[in-house]
């Protein structure tokens, strides 16, 4: 008997000036590419995670997910009820969990998260799994700031982490300022 190979819809999300790639499984959403990964970024963690599928541009196939995201945008979503389908380590699996109850328009730091996966002294260990998260906005990762209430590292860039905080009505937090040398 041969094994029907599995099937990867993609297509696109656009929101403001920047266009998100998302992929869903018949089981549910796999992955959300930043506007600044390429599709090869896509293509390659399909092979490590789904050996054997295949990928087929399909955007009428992603039409649910597409509607909670906008109404996500336009801040009439709090909560995503999507169906997921993540593929990770445990500790990662951990991680995105803890990541996914941060209540909306409120942020935790990535020690608060480490303390929440009992394991307090792994906070860089955590910054990877967050930064490996591959369901960016509906695994809430851009909901992590640094413990001294700055913006840190977001895959996506700060540029996109301040504006999906601000869909959140989170505005205050600081902004790392660029090094600025005299000469």
């Amino acid at each position: 008997m041969e094994k029907k190979s599995k099937i990867i819809y993609w297509g696109y999300l656009t929101y403001k000036k920047w266009t998100f790639c998302i992929a869903i499984t018949d089981k549910g959403l796999c992955r959300i590419l930043q506007p600044q990964e390429s599709f090869s970024v896509l293509e390659s963690w399909v092979a490590k995670h789904f050996p054997q599928a295949t990928l087929i541009y399909d955007q009428y196939k992603l039409t649910p997910y597409l509607a909670q995201f906008q109404e996500y945008f336009q801040g009439q979503r709090k909560t995503f009820n999507l169906p997921l389908d993540l593929r990770g380590t445990d500790f990662q699996m951990s991680v995105w969990r803890a990541l996914q109850e941060i209540p909306y328009g409120t942020t935790k730091s990535y020690l608060e998260i480490a303390q929440l996966v009992n394991k307090p002294a792994a906070v860089r260990a955590v910054g990877a799994a967050n930064g490996a998260n591959p369901i960016p906005i509906v695994v809430p990762c851009h909901r992590v700031i640094g413990k001294n209430g700055l913006l840190t590292g977001y895959r996506g860039g700060l540029e996109i982490k301040e504006e999906l905080l601000k869909i959140e009505g989170i505005t205050d937090i600081a902004v790392p300022q660029k090094n600025v040398f005299c000469r």
